[in-house]
């Protein structure tokens, strides 16, 4: 199990599919509200790849948000969410946040992985509001 950073087109597209499966296909959400100008190499996010085995299996990316790393478009393919994929992604991405200089991460976490979340040191910051028809609220972490 390793989260590596995304690199080339290619590897973007496998996020894209793993995205897709997870996002669009399993939750519902529109491919247009999932897809965004913000999916680029050349642009403000940096994403990355988790893999299982030398496959890709989960992806996620960190953007900077005023003063804050925020996490986005975080998931694992369904079959691979028993192993501990999340931590290793989130890991990843708070430390390219950390890297560019940021003390903290905040995500909009769907509220049936809040307590994943909470588990990793984010503290709800909001009350629920929907996103995509979906229930979410703001978390946040301080990073050392």
């Amino acid at each position: 199990m390793e989260a590596a950073r995304i690199t080339t087109e290619d590897e973007l597209k496998q996020a894209f599919s793993i995205r897709v499966a997870v996002f669009v296909e399993e939750q519902g959400v529109s491919v247009e509200e999932e897809l965004d100008e913000f999916d680029t190499l050349d642009g403000e996010c940096a994403h990355v790849l988790v893999y299982y085995d030398k496959t890709p299996v989960g992806t996620g990316r960190v953007r900077v948000v005023e003063d804050s790393g925020k996490l986005e478009r975080i998931c694992i393919l369904k079959e691979y969410r028993k192993y501990g994929l999340g931590k290793v992604i989130l890991a990843k991405l708070e430390e390219i946040a950390a890297e560019n200089g940021l003390k903290k991460t905040k995500l909009h976490a769907q509220t049936r992985a809040q307590g994943f979340y909470e588990k990793l040191g984010y503290k709800v910051e909001s009350d629920v509001f929907m996103e995509a028809d979906i229930p979410h609220v703001l978390m946040t972490k301080k990073l050392f």
